[in-house]
């Protein structure tokens, strides 16, 4: 067995600050640890799939970043290791569980076929991957083979957690309770278009902010308006725009970071906003374009006319929640009151320019740019 501290000292030594994911009895005694320690940070994410496009904004931020998770939840975060990670080129280390291991110790019923596939599904991902060390001598030289790998291909590397890996290691932080400011916030119609509302998004980016647009026409459009090197569009991943904003914002807590979302995508993974409302990064700014409609996919509707975004953002724990419907609204309502984490509706009609064409730069290349201006502007 191997001392959690040992671990993390080793990680930290390699540029490890960040962890993020969900608990599992197996990891216990690292997430124990992390939150204890005052030279790391845990992010509880509200699933896999969020902790793993945490991980991914940080990475961009140009911070190292551990996700851990328990391999029967590896599914939830198939879309983003897939969609993300490996078309963006961004090296992340993953520390999965391995309940119900074949031949390994009895575990529930729930485990059985994950334990059966898990090495199977990492392989399928392409993700390259070894048993976590059960010595403190092996530690050194498995981060050093995980970062070479990641550094070299720019893409994920696994490590399998078999159970009594790790000694125990209580938790002596106490849970810190964050009150939320439910907020009544009128209905209103939409007015403007997605395109107007980019084109006010841009002018207001200052020189140095760095913007997160959703996948989809978000993206195009927004590539269609101006492209930039401070603009990630995104593609594949749906839902997951948000957490990378979180992850940057996280990591460059100097910058401003926009995160252009859409209904359907927020709708896709809520639980990001838990996250985000629990560590409240002042220099995050989430806007939620809404059309009520999967645009891209032919138009088929969502369910965000039932849904109250500013009521959930406020619940939360978003300190500042307004809907807007025009281009001056949304201006004035980010420049009032800047510094804090902050969540804009905006209903927008529905539609997109004639021959909206595609980014003619590839996801590696629009990571490696974005690197490339978080690098010159430090």
């Amino acid at each position: 067995m191997i001392e959690a501290s040992s671990f993390v000292s080793a990680a930290g030594e390699r540029g490890f600050r960040l962890y993020t994911g969900v608990p599992c009895s197996f990891l216990t005694p690292f997430i124990n640890f992390v939150i204890d320690s005052d030279d790391t940070h845990y992010v509880a994410a509200a699933n896999e799939g969020d902790a793993v496009a945490i991980a991914a904004g940080a990475e961009l931020g140009g911070m190292r970043t551990i996700v851990m998770f328990q391999n029967s939840g590896l599914g939830n975060a198939v879309s983003p290791l897939t969609s993300l990670t490996y078309v963006f080129r961004i090296p992340v280390l993953i520390i999965t569980t391995y309940r119900g291991e074949p031949g390994g110790p009895h575990d529930e019923p729930q485990h059985e076929l994950m334990g059966a596939i898990t090495t199977d599904v990492l392989e399928a991902m392409r993700i390259p991957w070894e048993y976590l060390p059960t010595e403190d001598a092996a530690i050194a030289a498995t981060l050093d083979r995980a970062v070479a790998y990641m550094d070299e291909e720019r893409r994920p590397y696994a490590l399998v957690m078999r159970k009594g890996t790790v000694k125990p290691s209580a938790l002596h932080a106490v849970p810190v309770a964050k009150p939320v400011c439910p907020v009544s916030v009128a209905a209103a119609e939409a007015v403007s278009t997605r395109q107007e509302m980019l084109r006010q998004i841009q002018a207001l980016a200052g020189p140095d902010d760095l913007i997160v647009a959703t996948t989809g026409y978000t993206g195009r459009e927004l590539f269609s308006c101006a492209d930039r090197p401070n603009q990630l569009y995104m593609v594949g991943s749906m839902g997951c725009a948000s957490s990378i904003g979180l992850g940057l914002a996280l990591a460059r807590p100097e910058r401003t970071v926009i995160v252009i979302d859409g209904d359907g995508a927020a709708l896709m993974r809520l639980g990001a906003m838990s996250t985000i409302g629990f560590e409240r990064p002042p220099n995050l700014v989430h806007i939620v374009l809404d059309n009520q409609v999967y645009e891209s996919t032919g138009s088929q509707s969502t369910v965000s006319g039932s849904v109250d975004f500013c009521g959930l953002a406020a619940a939360c724990g978003y300190p500042k929640v307004r809907r807007v419907t025009r281009p001056d609204e949304l201006a004035d309502a980010i420049l009032d009151s800047p510094g804090q984490l902050a969540f804009y509706h905006v209903p927008i009609l529905p539609g997109t320019p004639r021959k909206l064409g595609r980014p003619d730069i590839t996801p590696p290349d629009v990571a490696a740019r974005f690197r490339q201006f978080l690098q010159s502007k430090l």
